[in-house]
């Protein structure tokens, strides 16, 4: 595939997740993805695998309310599509908020995602899932 074409399947990616649409994530995931979200002491931390640690993933998601003020940066070379972003939100259990920039390392293979590496402030989301 042509980096303009996994570009474009990274962006309907996101667009899914902002709709919380399960299916259609599933749909663009290969059956072996690996998400890696770094960190601890907050609900999303940990190496999901395949279908069912993304379900799994989803499911601790809906913990979280997350909004996206500004627009996504899209970097890509060969297989691998960067994603630049800043994200506000709540921790649904402690009703504290946090800020985050971050970046998202993601492997497209035959048009799936394979990989995703996250790179965020785990220091501020630790914080706001921080029971009081």
């Amino acid at each position: 595939m042509s980096i303009e074409e996994n570009v474009q399947i990274v962006k309907v990616f996101f667009a899914a997740m902002g709709r919380s649409d399960k299916q259609g994530l599933l749909a663009l995931s290969a059956e072996d993805i690996v998400w890696i979200i770094p960190g601890e002491d907050w609900p999303l931390a940990g190496v999901h695998c395949g279908h069912a640690g993304l379900e799994d993933l989803l499911q601790k998601a809906s913990e979280l309310e997350t909004s996206f003020p500004e627009p996504p940066e899209f970097v890509a070379q060969g297989d691998r599509v960067l994603v630049v972003g800043f994200a506000r939100g709540r921790i649904k259990a402690t009703n504290r908020t946090f800020e985050d920039h971050w970046v998202f390392a993601i492997t497209v293979r035959n048009g799936k995602l394979t990989n995703i590496r996250e790179y965020i402030d785990t220091q501020a989301l630790a914080r706001a899932s921080e029971m009081v």
